[in-house]
């Protein structure tokens, strides 16, 4: 029987964490051939942690308490380096905590998985829950993604990988920053499933229009050589048309430079020494099973 990880990051939101293990539950039930293991890694939540129990399908329950909070991007890295480290496993599934990633598709994800056991598989976002200001940014960043690094990111967290892959990841310091872009960058066949996002159980959206370009840039910076390439093509070219539109142009290569500054600066987050110390940031493990 092949064993499947559910690693799910959580930040002061028990409540949601605690519905979202209920719906987990009732969809692994019904899944046969496989055993499944919940990973939370509690990212120095403020919030005392609730009893939890599970139902018999679910093997195990671990927490993962860490001293220092980390945001959500580094407690997946953080929870990969532990998967890579510690545990013997076929698979895992990453996904948020808080009712946007449905649990209803852990079943395409596994069926998909199944069809094809080498390759891991991503959520690609078909339809959003936002309002449509924040899905026109969502569009606004994926096209900025493409023009600049030349790849489609249509996906989040939400997806199923291979031992091989998380791995392979395990290594990788731009894990610390961002998980989509380096999946994108570093796992090179990909499959998919169509996802709609979901509302989250209890309370509001967390991301904030801040977040959302910290995450959208932090994605970009993955890809920075990438980056800075086609923005010095583009700075070239657009000097040829400067005795034409030179009020134009000028705006168009100082708003190159700046960005490119910007890529640079939040590339710093790929922090090396501090991901690969990530381990030195756990306090303890609290273990549940059957």
């Amino acid at each position: 029987m092949k064993k499947i990880n559910i690693l799910i990051p959580i930040y002061n939101d028990w409540k949601s964490a605690a519905q979202l293990i209920k719906n987990i539950s009732v969809v692994v039930s019904e899944i046969n051939n496989f055993e499944f293991h919940l990973i939370l890694i509690n990212d120095a939540s403020t919030i005392s942690k609730p009893e939890f129990k599970i139902a018999k399908k679910i093997k195990s329950l671990k927490i993962i308490n860490i001293k220092k909070n980390q945001g959500h991007a580094r407690c997946i890295a953080l929870g990969i380096r532990y998967l890579a480290k510690n545990s013997d496993f076929d698979y895992t599934i990453v996904m948020d905590g808080d009712g946007e990633d449905r649990p209803e598709e852990i079943e395409m994800l596994i069926k998909k998985i199944e069809s094809d056991q080498n390759t891991s598989v991503v959520a690609k976002r078909i339809k959003r829950s936002e309002g449509i200001f924040f899905q026109l940014l969502y569009q606004f960043h994926k096209a900025l993604t493409l023009f600049f690094t030349g790849k489609i990111i249509n996906f989040g967290n939400y997806s199923c990988l291979t031992k091989d892959d998380i791995f392979n990841l395990s290594r990788k310091e731009s894990l610390w920053s961002s998980f989509s872009g380096t999946l994108k960058k570093n796992i090179f066949k990909l499959n998919t499933i169509s996802s709609t996002r979901g509302n989250r159980y209890f309370g509001p959206s967390k991301m904030s229009l801040f977040k959302l370009l910290i995450h959208s840039f932090s994605i970009i910076a993955v890809f920075k050589r990438t980056v800075f390439i086609r923005s010095i093509i583009l700075i070239i070219i657009a000097s040829y048309f400067s005795t034409k539109f030179p009020t134009i142009v000028i705006v168009f290569q100082i708003l190159l430079v700046v960005f490119g500054l910007i890529i640079y600066l939040i590339s710093l987050r790929e922090d090396k020494k501090a991901f690969l110390d990530s381990d030195s940031n756990k306090v303890d493990v609290n273990f549940l099973t059957h």
